[in-house]
């Protein structure tokens, strides 16, 4: 039997961790996860005082903000990330699409169209619940969820809607936290020329930051932590002299009795400030969103024992320094530097600009990642994924079409606005956004996933979900003065998601509709009615079920078909990973001299796509493992096992894992060179690949425990991988139904068709010579 919990452990540990290897994450955290957060006290004080409130001798102000300031930074970073939604992990991985995959699989509430009960049975899939069983609420909600389609439409907007705003969040974030950055410059020079210098010195350096995206972030990433870690240092320090040196008392604004004479004095002008002030979380949900990279308790020990203290102390400082500067020559110089001693303000300058940059390098991967994860589930239209990194392949990527499209974004907002007001209202509401849908999320799974009490959900809702509406009313209300940007990235951005999901779903249904019988496909006989010719035929479909409508055309139409086919269909799960051994579904349609196999390639939403060579001999050696255990006891399968099929009567389906999880296979593979013992009838085939070009051994073993029919269906197929494999795909034409409404008509003839002529083809695609594919046009009409 093959060790499952040993394999499982190299993909996501399970086994208690040492204290070297939390404190290491812990380290490796700083310059990943925090970059953002930590670089927040650039721009928030200058933020919260943009022309709403005065800063008056009394410093009610100041220490009103700075008792804002310090609450929301316990109560949401620490209180609800770092103690509850951390909790909320799917298998390890965390963010907005891991609450909706968690409630999917606890709900069935997914709308993958091509989803099956044997996904079910995957090791990810299933999740320890946390309480004892559901109450009364528990199933009512669940059952409505499930029964409700508009239910799940809502949920599944929910949750793009968050997704929106984090790539909004890209846009903006590089934007406020570099412009913050180089601000200053304003005090060595005159306000009429520092806005000169600063907007361009700020589009060159995100111009530069764009443009070494795609080298990734592997070589320079050791950089990160120590930049980090010397920006909190810096901060911090400066914080300690600030507060020892001009105010000591500035402890006591720390009483949430200062936030209520702040709001009391301000009034009006106060509660619009809020949205300046929120920006000291901006960065929070990177805690959860890069969960898979680190652990829980690493990502913890960072924040509480090291960024939390930091950024304490240098909100505390500023606040000294300013409450013993109340007369200053103008209103923009009560920013982050002004607080700053004059003899380390360049060199402060300095480590800060490599902090913002750090910190919108975060972001702007996780916008990569997100997008990545939407493509998956059939929310985006496909895009170029490339892997950065040769080794940290899950978590090095760099999406071309986006990169781009952030930049000019990005240089869009910071020449447009020029000053950090409007980008910070533009800002503070992507970023309340997101953690208001993460609060609805998640009381929804401390109901389905944890079933929890339903009172303990709502409290944690009303809650923070009551802070979190504050700010978001706070940052709405300025939605003239910059906060209409997200608002309007969203929309876009949502626009797209949801006209792609619809006509994939519709694609999808046509499909199904469309599919050829089993009952025809037996009419025709072992040929099929035409002769068949040496070779493999590797069918794409989207069925996971039934004979595609592309089949018929070429049975019909052509005098001669392979002798092998293989419908090949590449779907994605709602888990993160779906481990090497669990990879494939494989099963035969017809009886066995039809020579016709089904193969489903199951990938989790963070998974990489193999490339052509695994590919194609993964896919080759797991048709030949079937053969070969396909009447075994099921006891002695080697890890595989069979699973019936949902819908259709192609008869069984069984797991099947890639060549290398498997530990003894039908065949065998080995390089040219090695060769082979005198025992073992060889069939030599070569591997092309883009790359570098492979001699491959596929090897039947002359073992008397495989009987004669199952050794000559083995030895066909060798034979037919060795005469080629030819891919066939269909390119589709949607168009909408004769007597379609206005609005699906124009969804499916212009939104949609315009997303898929200029979205990639499908991955697996990608993976095969091009002098081997073949592309057959066909009318869909949905």
């Amino acid at each position: 039997m093959m060790d499952i919990e040993g394999r499982n452990r190299n993909i996501h540990p399970i086994k208690k961790e040492s204290w070297m290897t939390v404190m290491t994450l812990a380290y490796q955290s700083l310059g990943v996860v925090y970059g953002d957060l930590s670089t927040s006290p650039l721009y928030v004080y200058k933020s919260a005082f943009a022309e709403d409130i005065q800063h008056s001798e009394s410093n009610e102000e100041i220490f009103g903000v700075l008792s804002f300031v310090f609450w929301t930074l316990t109560l949401i970073p620490l209180l609800k990330y770092v103690f509850i939604v951390l909790r909320a992990d799917d298998n390890g991985e965390g963010g907005t699409f891991a609450l909706y995959t968690l409630l999917c699989r606890h709900a069935r509430v997914s709308t993958l169209p091509n989803g099956q009960l044997a996904d079910e049975e995957l090791y990810e899939y299933r999740k320890d619940e946390i309480g004892s069983g559901f109450g009364d609420f528990g199933f009512r909600l669940k059952s409505t969820l499930e029964k409700h389609k508009i239910l799940q439409k809502v949920l599944l907007i929910l949750a793009l809607i968050g997704t929106c705003m984090v790539i909004g969040d890209g846009v903006l974030t590089p934007a406020i936290s570099v412009f913050s950055a180089v601000s200053g410059l304003e005090l060595s020079m005159s306000k009429e020329h520092h806005q000169y210098v600063e907007v361009p010195f700020a589009c060159i350096i995100l111009v530069l930051l764009f443009c070494l995206q795609h080298y990734g972030t592997h070589r320079v990433g050791f950089l990160f932590a120590p930049i980090v870690i010397t920006w909190l240092l810096c901060i911090s320090t400066i914080g300690i002299y600030n507060i020892f040196h001009w105010n000591p008392h500035v402890f006591q604004a720390l009483s949430p009795y200062y936030m209520y004479k702040f709001l009391k004095k301000t009034q009006k002008g106060g509660w619009m400030s809020l949205g300046g002030i929120l920006l000291c979380i901006t960065g929070s949900e990177a805690m959860y969103a890069d969960l898979g990279h680190f652990s829980q308790l690493s990502i913890k020990m960072a924040f509480t024992f090291v960024v939390y203290p930091s950024l304490i102390l240098a909100y505390m400082g500023q606040a000294a320094y300013l409450s013993k500067h109340h007369i200053l020559e103008t209103d923009y110089r009560i920013g982050f530097y002004v607080s700053v001693p004059e003899k380390i303000r360049w060199p402060v300058l300095g480590i800060a600009i490599l902090a913002a940059v750090v910190g919108s390098q975060a972001i702007i991967t996780g916008t990569f990642s997100i997008i990545k994860q939407c493509s998956a589930l059939g929310c985006f239209p496909r895009v170029k994924i490339i892997h950065t990194s040769p080794t940290n392949k899950h978590g090095q990527i760099y999406i071309p079409e986006i990169n781009w499209t952030l930049m000019l974004l990005c240089l869009a907002v910071t020449v447009g606005f020029r000053d950090t007001k409007h980008i910070s209202n533009a800002a503070g509401l992507a970023v309340i956004t997101v953690m208001l849908v993460t609060t609805c999320l998640m009381s929804l799974v401390m109901v389905l996933c944890w079933r929890k009490s339903v009172f303990l959900a709502l409290g944690f809702m009303f809650f923070f979900g009551s802070i979190e509406v504050l700010y978001f009313s706070a940052s709405l209300i300025k939605f003239r003065e910059g906060a209409w940007v997200p608002v309007a990235l969203s929309c876009i951005f949502l626009v797209i998601m949801l006209v792609w999901h619809y006509g994939t779903i519709k694609k999808y249904e046509f499909d199904v509709q469309n599919k050829v019988s089993i009952n025809w496909l037996l009419s025709l006989g072992p040929t099929l009615g035409i002769m068949r010719v040496r070779g493999i035929g590797l069918i794409h479909t989207e069925l996971v079920s039934g004979i595609p409508a592309i089949f018929s055309h070429f049975v019909t139409n052509l005098p001669a078909f392979h002798q092998v086919v293989v419908f090949l269909c590449v779907k994605s799960v709602p888990v993160p990973h779906v481990r090497p051994e669990e990879r494939f579904l494989v099963g035969r349609i017809g009886p066995k001299e039809y020579r016709l196999y089904r193969c489903i390639a199951r990938y989790g939403y963070r998974d990489v796509n193999m490339d052509d060579v695994e590919f194609e001999n993964d896919l080759i050696c797991s048709v030949a493992e079937f053969i070969r255990t396909e009447r075994a006891d099921a006891s002695d399968t080697n890890g595989v096992s069979d699973v019936r099929e949902d819908s259709d009567n192609d008869g069984k389906m069984a797991v099947v894992g890639t060549a290398s999880a498997n530990i003894e296979g039908s065949i065998r593979m080995c390089d040219d060179e090695n060769g082979l013992s005198s025992e073992l009838q060889e069939i030599v085939v070569t591997v092309p690949s883009p790359r570098v070009r492979k001699r491959v051994r596929f090897v039947v073993p002359e073992s008397p425990e495989i009987k004669t029919g199952v050794r000559e269906e083995l030895r066909e197929l060798m034979e037919a991988r060795e005469a080629g494999l030819a891919f066939i795909r269909g390119h589709c034409y949607v168009k909408a139904k004769r007597g379609s409404s206005l609005m699906k008509r124009f969804v499916i003839n212009f939104g949609y068709d315009f997303l898929r002529r200029n979205s990639r083809g499908p991955t697996n695609a990608l993976s095969f010579p091009q002098a081997s594919t073949l592309e057959v046009g066909m009318v869909y009409q949905v």
